[in-house]
């Protein structure tokens, strides 16, 4: 066992370690803890949950020193301390869509986080035809409250630069470099398909106007510094609970400062791959509602940035013109990182389980059809990137 792996926490050691550092048992007695439980089913992380003799919970989060399914693979274990510092900043911001943030021990790259055992990740509702719609708004207010208060319009100058100085995460930056933008793009160990998307893929790659305009949007998510993005907003990284009344992002360890279109982006990309799924099953009602939802998110969004508008840190030369170019590239951005994001998820590595727990002729099909609208998002957008519009544009290849 290496160094590096002597430190990771099991589930019959988390106990102690909460009873030696009791503030970062938030709700928790760290005397009284009955029940440990490993639940991380992601890459990334070991995730337990702690509970105590009177039912209390709360989620302790490792980062691993490798990608779990490929050892071979090492990743910076100080991305740790990148998600306390984003998770920190967006509870400021807007605690209502996120975890509660108890703690960070950067000794042992560890946090603790508020228990969500009573909401289910949305896409594992949406797989089962549970579609929670509602939280599709919700997420875009959530994006507006964020997008607004860390970029240059709700962060004093001096004060954002050091933040984003704090909030660099250039290892997981680079992963998402690589794996959003240009493997997909190239002949890559990470890539796969069906032998019945051969053709797709090669017509996706031959697109030479789409292709650009990847390029360019890996370009701006290099360069630009608009805001405090979640970084991975898909929907395997948002809990809904069933009563409608709480919708929370978690997993935010890829945030950074990066274009604020980028994880509105990311949402839409998962609801063209859910409506495709839902498609291909038959449930073209619920297709229809998940491809609307798009419009929503993005109208939630517009209505949350609009609302703070008039808190602007320097409103001399930022007038109502500049916010409405401003929500116009937003709105630009967010159909090409959707599309993106759901090339990525098709062609490239960490595929879905929405697509891949198809039938083999079903899922050939739905790839298609997510493959064809992305096509369309990433270059209709450059006429005008209004989402009914696009959406509309979008109907007919991913639901027929």
């Amino acid at each position: 066992m290496s160094d590096l792996e002597a430190d990771l926490l099991t589930v019959d050691t988390v106990g102690a370690y909460l009873l030696a550092r009791p503030q970062l048992a938030g709700p928790v007695d760290p005397a009284s803890i009955v029940s440990v439980v490993e639940v991380g089913d992601g890459n990334l992380n070991l995730v337990f949950i702690v509970t105590d003799a009177a039912g209390r919970g709360v989620v302790v989060k490792q980062s691993l020193p490798h990608v779990r399914v490929d050892p071979t693979w090492p990743l910076t274990r100080e991305r740790a301390k990148r998600e306390a510092v984003v998770l920190a900043a967006h509870e400021a911001v807007d605690a209502a869509h996120v975890p509660a943030f108890y703690g960070f021990d950067e000794a042992s790259l560890a946090l603790s986080i508020e228990d969500l055992s009573d909401h289910a990740v949305w896409r594992n509702e949406l797989n089962a035809g549970r579609l929670h719609t509602y939280a599709a708004a919700e997420l875009g207010t959530y994006v507006g409250a964020i997008g607004f208060a860390t970029s240059v319009f709700g962060t004093p100058g001096p004060e954002r630069r050091r933040r984003i100085a704090e909030a660099a995460n250039p290892e997981l930056s680079e992963i998402t470099e690589d794996l959003v933008f240009t493997e997909p793009y190239v002949d890559h160990e990470h890539n796969g398909w069906l032998p019945a998307n051969e053709d797709d893929v090669r017509e996706l790659r031959a697109d030479r106007v789409f292709v650009r305009e990847i390029g360019l949007a890996k370009q701006r998510f290099q360069e630009d510094h608009q805001s405090l993005v979640h970084g991975d907003l898909h929907t395997g990284s948002v809990f809904v609970r069933a009563d409608g009344g709480s919708v929370r992002a978690f997993d935010s360890e890829f945030g950074t400062y990066a274009p604020t279109g980028f994880d509105l982006g990311a949402v839409w990309a998962n609801l063209i791959i859910a409506a495709a799924r839902a498609s291909v099953l038959g449930r073209e009602a619920d297709a229809e509602a998940l491809l609307a939802l798009p419009v929503e998110l993005i109208a939630a969004f517009e209505e949350e940035f609009t609302r703070r508008w008039p808190d602007r840190v320097d409103p001399r030369v930022y007038g109502d013109d500049v916010l409405a170019v401003t929500l116009r590239r937003i709105r630009s951005d967010a159909a090409i990182y959707a599309a993106a994001k759901a090339v990525r998820r098709i062609v490239g590595f960490s595929k879905v389980a929405d697509i891949q727990t198809l039938p083999e002729h079903e899922r050939a099909i739905a790839a298609r059809r997510v493959l064809l609208t992305a096509r369309t998002l990433g270059v209709a957008r450059l006429i005008d990137p209004d989402p009914r519009r696009l959406t509309q544009l979008t109907r007919e290849p991913l639901l027929t």
